[in-house]
């Protein structure tokens, strides 16, 4: 199957048109440039890895499901990067052979099922996907036993299965209206943090951080790197403090 055909069925720039469409400028935290890496020029990428149509074809579906539910839970997200993702899904389901469309289709059901989860359509309600997608969460996960953690990948089916039962505890303590979670209301977003999250607030936080390289997962970039092993959340913290202390 050649790529040119491939590229004529299968046309990953809708997935562009998907964002676009809700009127989202899909900004990148690529220190060196504002936007994305577009799906088409990801769809590019993806079939010089990748030549088997039925392979090609679910991997579409996969990420066109789940760009849908991130516009669907997270539509105010700020930074919108796929590069990395992609490039470790489909790792994973290569590695996966026969089993290749299976991983997939399981694969985002459980990454759909965590945004729905923490989304703006449940009551963890959180506005941005920024800390799984750019490795915040990951890394504290990781930091808490590297022994075991520390060669989990960050979009690992291992990590999403424990975000996963995360996202129930939490949801079990906003229904015992537990002093860090509690109930909100319907018209607000959820901010566990010590500092402002404000969309304006979290643009200049993210790209600060980026420019200094303390960013745990660079997802703009397809062979990304991956590190743990630095104070992130303190970090985060830190910076805060110097850009928002009057």
């Amino acid at each position: 199957m050649t790529k040119q055909y491939l590229m004529s069925v299968y046309n990953f720039g809708l997935l562009d048109q998907m964002i676009l469409q809700q009127g989202i400028t899909p900004l990148s935290l690529n220190p060196n440039k504002n936007l994305i890496t577009s799906f088409r020029e990801l769809g590019n990428i993806v079939l010089e890895r990748v030549n088997d149509s039925d392979l090609v074809e679910c991997i579409f579906k996969t990420l066109e499901y789940i760009l849908n539910a991130q516009l669907s839970n997270f539509p105010e997200n700020i930074f919108w990067d796929y590069d990395f993702m992609i490039h470790e899904i489909i790792e994973q389901a290569i590695s996966a052979k026969e089993e290749a469309i299976t991983f997939l289709e399981s694969f985002a059901k459980k990454l759909v099922e965590l945004m729905e989860m923490f989304g703006c359509s449940n009551e963890i309600r959180f506005r941005y996907v920024h800390d799984f997608t750019y490795g915040f969460d990951w890394a504290r996960w990781v930091k808490k036993d590297p022994v075991n953690r520390a060669n989990i990948r960050p979009f690992n089916v291992i990590f999403l299965d424990y975000l996963l039962n995360k996202g129930k505890e939490i949801l079990q303590k906003i229904s015992v209206d537990d002093i860090r979670y509690r109930h909100i209301s319907e018209r607000s977003y959820r901010n566990p943090f010590r500092f402002p999250r404000d969309p304006k607030d979290e643009y200049r936080l993210l790209t600060y951080l980026a420019g200094y390289q303390l960013i745990p997962v660079a997802t703009w970039n397809w062979n990304g790197g991956a590190v743990w092993d630095k104070p992130f959340d303190q970090l985060r913290e830190q910076a805060s403090m110097k850009l928002f202390v009057n």
